[in-house]
Parts: C-alpha cells; structure tokens; sequence
C-alpha cells in the first residue's frame, strides 16, 4: 500500500474517532484490510481504545506480503502521535528495523497474532499458538482419513514466515508425519505431501494453487490450508473438478464465513482463534502502560478451539453452533 493511501486511512481513523488531545494515541497495522480476521482485529482494537479513553489510528499492507506498506504505517503513526503501536507483521525479519526506530523514540510496540524474527523485536506478543492450532487440524485430519493413505496438498502463506511454517508444521505433527520443530521456519515436506504452493492467504490465489497441485496429482484425498479464504478457493477448485465429496479440507482462522463453510460441509473442522481478543489485551496494555509505565513484556497465548462439523474419537472439538458464537470474538 502507498504512502498516500495510508495517510488517507489514517486521517479516517482520526476522523472515525475524534477525540481530545489528552488522550493517548494507539496505532493499529494489520496485514489486510479486507480480510475478516483483521477487519474483527480492527473492531476490537477500536472498542477497546474507546473503552480505555484512548484514540486509534488504524492502517494495512495491501497483502500479506506487503512489508514497504507496514514500513510507512509505521512511520505515519510515528508521525501522528502514537506511543503505542500494535502490528501484525507481514515480514517478520524485514520488519524488525521500522519497530526498532519506533521503540527508540519510547513508543511500544506489542505484536498482534504474528511474532517478529527475532521474537524480541517487539516489547510483547498476544497470539495463538499457531503450531498447536495446526496440530489440532492433522490430528481431526488423520482421524477422518482412518486407514487410508494420505496424498496431502498444502496451501501455504508464504516462505519463511513463522506463522505460516507454524501451522503447516504443527498439521504435519497433528498428523503423524515427520516434522520440523516448533521453532523453525523452514516448511517440512513429508513423503505424503505430493503437492506444496503459496496462496498468501488469499481466495484466488488458493483457487489457482489448488488448480495447479489437481493438475499434478489428481489423486489428491486431503489439503491442508493456511486460513478459510484460501479453504474457499481450494473448495471452488475441487467442485470444479468434480472431487469436492472425495477431497477432506481443514484448515486455520475460525472466522464465521469459515464456521459457515464448515456448516455447509466445505471444510471439515479448522482451529479457531480470537483476534478481537488480541487487540483488546494489546490495546489495554498499551494505555497501561502509558498510565503506569509498566511495559508488557513475553508471549500471551490467547487460545485455540478446535470447530468441527463432526465430532470424531480422540480430537476433543467443538461443534458448529458453538463456532459460530464465538467466531473471532471471545474475550475471556
């Protein structure tokens, strides 16, 4: 995203939350924009900043890969007053000197949902543990398939980010399959995995990357997916080719379009996160922190649930109904 849209972005959250010039200024930069995930972050971040008397600016990347656009949020937010800012990072490592400049000023930084390489980077982290999540999914998935022999197809973020290899790495675990450690980025690639590809989070791009692996191996019996959107496009793909009833697809977000694809019986479970509850404790932090100059500091896990449409032996899982209540809005 250009500089000039993320001023534009900025100026509507001032003007979406006006307010007094006592009130300390917190900023938001998500991945996205349009993605439900963040757009729930957003609503989080915003109650929160209301309900703790405080102001937020709020910008984007325009991908998943934008790493120049977080850049320039930052220095925006710089700019404009912030002392706190919360981020979802797209590049974990490119991304480190921008919060570096930002914490030398005296500003926090607290990272939302995705860690910084290194993990320090930042003051503090709110977030799933992504590799538990993708745990979660390959254990449902392995007690799905039963005995039969597994052609997996994984539609992944991008290479080296540590949320990505998390969960790829964590359903390769769930699964039964050999796989890296928690700790690393690299992606494992078991002989069961015919077909690897980069969706970046994204419903085309998954819908194009599903395409290619039905291409290559048309044999494929299950695929693992990085978020629901990119289960959505995969799903599209697979009804294409007539293969959505013999193909099991889970993956990871449990926003509620993705509890309502697993309803509709497009995906088969997906491991749920609470990103308004990131940004709420990532907000309250920050005005703490501002009132008292205590800084946050350490890694929060903010829970994972497995939504399944069907329970299965082994896999503790929550139902539909209990997915939709609580899709990216849990606060406890």
């Amino acid at each position: 995203m250009g500089a000039a849209r993320l001023t534009v972005l900025l100026a509507l959250a001032l003007i979406a939350a006006p307010a007094s010039a006592q009130e300390p200024v917190i900023g938001l930069i998500t991945k996205t924009e349009s993605n439900p995930y963040f757009v729930k972050m957003r609503e989080g971040a915003l109650a929160a900043a209301r309900s703790n008397g405080a102001r937020l600016l709020s910008a984007a990347g325009k991908s998943d890969a934008d790493n120049a656009g977080q850049v320039t949020a930052i220095e925006n937010m710089i700019a404009a007053g912030a002392k706190v800012i919360l981020i979802t990072v797209n590049d974990s490592k490119a991304i480190v000197p921008a919060i570096k400049r930002a914490r030398s000023r005296g500003i926090l930084v607290i990272a939302l949902d995705s860690p910084t390489d290194p993990v320090d980077a930042t003051d503090a982290l709110y977030a799933t543990d992504n590799y538990e999540a993708g745990t979660l999914i390959g254990a449902y998935a392995k007690a799905v398939l039963g005995g039969k022999a597994a052609r997996i197809a994984t539609l992944d973020l991008f290479p080296g980010h540590p949320v990505g290899a998390q969960r790829h790495n964590g359903f390769l675990k769930g699964f039964g399959l050999a796989a890296p450690a928690k700790e690393s980025n690299q992606l494992g690639r078991p002989a069961h995995v015919v077909c690897m590809a980069d969706s970046y989070g994204n419903q085309t791009k998954g819908q194009s990357a599903m395409e290619n692996c039905l291409q290559k191996n048309p044999d494929i019996n299950l695929v693992y997916t990085i978020n629901e959107p990119t289960a959505a496009g995969a799903y599209t793909a697979l009804k294409a080719a007539g293969k959505e009833k013999s193909v099991v697809i889970v993956s990871v977000d449990g926003g509620c379009q993705g509890i309502r694809d697993i309803a509709a019986g497009a995906i088969a479970a997906t491991a749920q996160q609470y990103p308004l509850k990131m940004a709420a404790l990532g907000v309250a932090a920050g005005v703490a922190y501002l009132k008292t100059g205590r800084k946050p500091s350490g890694y929060t896990n903010t829970g994972v649930t497995l939504i399944a449409a069907r329970a299965v032996p082994g896999v503790p899982s929550s139902d539909v109904k209990t997915g939709m209540a609580q899709c990216f809005g849990r606060r406890d």
